[in-house]
């Protein structure tokens, strides 16, 4: 009985959480909950801003659970009460400008007055008003407390969890010169203004220039959850379904195993099935990426989401709700998403050793100075400790990596290629292997004339206009694809339109034209017309059909006339592009969902040497995982809706800027240009920054090692100290301006 008590008791509820910025703030919120009595389970998802949670309402209550998130220091709220994770993004983008522009209007006097403390600006004539301590104090408090407040709550936190981090470094460097500011404006009562060593605008810059750091990662932010609604968004809303012998228009959750359900022309088909009766050719390209539609036909199995031709079909429903294709591609895309670790900061793995040594070094300076230099001199000592920390303030290290990643991505948006965030930049330098799909990636991604072979007995350019004038009348891809090749070709359209025109779906077309009948279409179509096709056409048709083309066939009065072969063609850089990459030392791929002699023949055109065909959406995240599990980096490329599990999947995915909404979503880089040259650039790029943020890293601590010591023997006045922290900031964000010197 307890057993059943207790199930009885569990409940499950997702929470929305905001304010979680990397891996270790969700893996704090699992820690923090999972220790709660009464939770058997939590399970916090970084991308989708969530967290399940399991627990006995017979010993907490949800309100707990949100009483202890929001005392681990972010906001929770009942998911189906809460506003949508992208309205979180824009009110905290909202947020963090508004406190970035208070934060920038009231650090502009305070910038101007330090321009005055400079030598060579001695001679410029400042507003008294400009220098008066107690008007900077004004300006600099609400900066220090209200706009660095979150500063000082991470680095609170951050200290009662036993680590150190960035917040820790900006609430030791700004407080520091802030409060030693205060201090000397306090000494200043009834002495005047002169001699007084203010740093008011060292702690209101930095924050500022944090909070601009802030505010640009914010925007920058990947916006996977959006792939997730574009993809639930192509799921058909309603079936058409047979009961009891009327057809009913219903929600597709009403839709069971085993229901008929009436598909028709132009329509989403609502679930997985089988066809009973009908025909017609189903544009698949959204799940299988390929661009030429489908002819289905009796027993044929058709997937839900895909779109219905000009005929009726009658599908036998297999599979419905979360079973469908379509959700198990949702599915595989949310847990990818989900698992996905941000890159540790290199800056905050310093911090954490970083911080606590300077705390301990000012704390030694101070009580060196104060009993054993100058006993007694509690001002002096104070003053070497404070030089101490404000050298050592952490406005070079915290600007070398957000600086570097700024200028790389800003040359790379110049060249076409999105980075989603700083992570995703980071992570491209590390890839060994690229994956790249075939249609719409390697190739152009919709089918087009590639040749064709007329028969002797016939006058070439007047039987390409009765073929042109009668394929014009249908509207199949294949036709189209036709009618547009023979144009480029300078064919024009017969006299006469064409007359008593018939398509017979699966077959082909015919159509009287100029008083001639033309039948176009396979070579069973042909064969029911009684139309015999010579082995020597036949032996050519059969080379072209193995390479992945597909041939029509065309006969003029019952007489054989030409082939036309239609295939997807590659793009004219996609060799260059694997050159490239293969340069960079990268192992490069083709992954389709198409059949292997198609794929291993656009491979050879593209250069490839390693080819994975016949693999479903679900298993180019499989494949993905296998390289993953020889320790390799995995780049996926690619454009349909097909490759998001994998793109997700991937360390790194890219997306074409030319293919679908979602797979961009999905993606972690965006190549605007369509071309796979993007490829090369954007890890070339990833690696010139990662050797910056190094190079940027390097001399920060440097400028550290060796102001430190000077500052801590007294020979470094705070005002001096300031400046030198200044001007490493500057020297920070100049190396980094080198990148925009990227070039292709």
């Amino acid at each position: 009985m307890k057993g059943i008590e207790s199930m009885a008791t569990t409940q499950k509820t997702t929470l929305q959480i905001s304010g979680m910025t990397c891996a270790s703030c969700a893996a704090r919120i699992e820690r923090g909950l999972s220790r709660m009595d009464g939770i058997t389970s939590a399970s916090v998802n970084l991308t989708m801003e969530t967290a399940s949670v399991e627990y006995n309402q017979a010993v907490i209550e949800v309100a707990a659970v949100i009483t202890k998130v929001e005392g681990l220091g972010f906001h929770a709220e009942v998911k189906w009460e809460s506003k949508s994770p992208a309205e979180m993004r824009q009110a905290d983008i909202r947020r963090l400008r508004n406190r970035l522009f208070i934060s920038a209007l009231l650090s502009l006097p305070l910038l101007l007055a330090m321009a005055g403390h400079l030598p060579f600006t001695a001679s410029i004539a400042l507003p008294t008003w400009l220098m008066n301590p107690w008007f900077q104090l004004v300006l600099a408090t609400p900066i220090q407390f209200y706009i660095g407040g979150p500063f000082y709550i991470g680095a609170y936190k951050a200290v009662r969890g036993r680590s150190a981090n960035m917040d820790v470094l900006v609430a030791m460097g700004t407080s520091a010169a802030y409060f030693y500011s205060l201090y000397e404006t306090v000494a200043s009562i009834g002495g005047g203004m002169h001699r007084l060593e203010l740093y008011y605008e060292t702690s209101a810059l930095l924050i500022t220039f944090l909070l601009l750091g802030k505010l640009l990662e914010a925007l920058a932010k990947g916006r996977s959850s959006r792939a997730i609604s574009a993809l639930i968004g192509l799921q058909a809303k309603t079936a058409t379904v047979v009961r009891a012998g009327e057809e009913l228009v219903v929600p597709v959750e009403s839709v069971v195993q085993g229901d008929l359900v009436v598909v028709k022309p132009g329509e989403r088909i609502a679930v997985d099935g089988v066809v009973m009766d009908g025909s017609s050719s189903v544009d698949e390209a959204m799940l299988t990426g390929e661009s030429i539609p489908v002819q289905k036909v009796e027993g044929d199995s058709v997937i839900g989401a895909t779109v219905n031709g000009t005929g009726i079909m009658r599908i036998r429903a297999t599979k419905v709700g979360k079973d469908t294709l379509l959700a198990q591609i949702i599915r595989i895309v949310v847990e990818a998403q989900g698992s996905k670790a941000p890159i540790q900061r290199i800056a905050d793995v310093i911090s954490s050793v970083f911080v606590p040594i300077v705390i301990g070094l000012a704390l030694i300076t101070f009580l060196i100075w104060l009993f054993f230099i100058e006993p007694g001199e509690l001002g002096t000592a104070l003053r070497v400790a404070i030089a101490v920390l404000v050298i050592a303030c952490p406005c070079a290290l915290g600007l070398a990596t957000p600086t570097s990643i700024m200028a790389g991505s800003g040359r790379a948006a110049e060249l076409g290629i999105l980075f989603k965030g700083g992570e995703h930049l980071e992570r491209a330098h590390r890839i060994d292997a690229v994956l790249l799909d075939k249609t719409g990636t390697v190739t152009e991604g919709k089918p087009s004339l590639t040749s064709y072979m007329v028969e002797s007995a016939f006058e070439e350019r007047q039987l390409l206009s009765w073929i042109r004038t009668a394929e014009s009348s249908s509207e199949h891809p294949l036709a189209s694809a036709i009618v547009s090749g023979l144009a480029e070709q300078g064919i024009a359209l017969a006299v006469g339109s064409a007359e008593q025109f018939r398509a017979v779906p699966g077959y082909g077309i015919e159509a009287l034209v100029d008083g001639r009948m033309i039948v176009i279409g396979t070579r069973r179509y042909l064969a029911l017309h009684q139309v015999e096709v010579p082995a020597s056409a036949l032996a050519q048709i059969e080379q072209l059909e193995e390479i992945g083309q597909t041939v029509v066939l065309a006969a003029v009065d019952g007489i054989y006339a030409a082939s036309l072969a239609v295939a997807d063609t590659v793009k004219p850089t996609s060799r260059a592009a694997v050159a490239a990459l293969k340069q960079l030392g990268l192992k490069v791929m083709l992954i389709t969902g198409d059949n292997a002699a198609t794929a291993h023949a656009i491979a050879k055109q593209a250069g490839i040497d390693q080819v994975l065909a016949e693999v479903l959406p679900e298993g180019k995240a499989e494949q993905v995982k296998a390289l993953q599990q020889q320790g390799m980096k995995v780049a996926m490329v690619g454009d349909g809706i097909n490759d998001a599990p994998a793109l997700a999947t991937a360390d790194v995915g890219m997306a074409m800027g030319t293919g679908t909404d979602v797979a961009m979503e999905a993606a972690d880089i965006t190549l605007m240009r369509g071309d796979l040259s993007s490829i090369s650039e954007a890890i070339a790029i990833s690696r010139k920054t990662m050797v910056n943020i190094k190079q940027n890293l390097f001399w920060a601590l440097a400028y550290n090692a060796i102001g430190i010591p000077i500052a801590a023997a007294g020979l470094l006045a705070p005002w001096v100290a300031g400046a030198a922290m200044a001007l490493s900031s500057v020297s920070v964000v100049l190396s980094s301006l080198r990148l925009q010197r990227f070039k292709r």
